[in-house]
């Protein structure tokens, strides 16, 4: 509902922008180059994680954060596409990016 040039549609989503835990973005440009799905993983997130996942989910999930607030769009949700193909479960996802060196070349490393 955001940025359609609708009015109706910015009232509405203002309405319910604070009832929400979740936020899913989706990219006009990927979506324009026929990228799907179209989801803009540096914009799109969930408010208080910490509540959903374990200490150690929550890490690995800022870890990664981090890692790909430093790519573009495109190169964010392929970084993040390749590796969920090589995974079965949410799990199995995480471990794979708490041992990865870099994420779509971007380090990793803990400062």
């Amino acid at each position: 509902l955001v940025e359609t040039g609708s009015k109706m549609d910015e009232v509405i989503f203002e309405e319910f922008k604070g009832t929400g835990n979740m936020e899913l973005r989706l990219s006009r440009s990927l979506a324009d180059k026929r990228i799907f799905p179209a989801v803009d993983v540096n914009a799109s997130g969930t408010r208080r994680e910490e509540m959903l996942m374990g200490a150690d989910e929550v890490k690995v999930s800022w870890k990664l954060r981090r890692a790909l607030a430093g790519l573009d769009t495109q190169s964010a949700l392929d970084a993040v596409l390749s590796k969920l193909k090589e995974t079965s479960t949410n799990v199995e996802f995480l471990m794979l990016m708490s041992k990865a060196q870099n994420i779509g070349g971007v380090s990793t490393k803990e400062d």
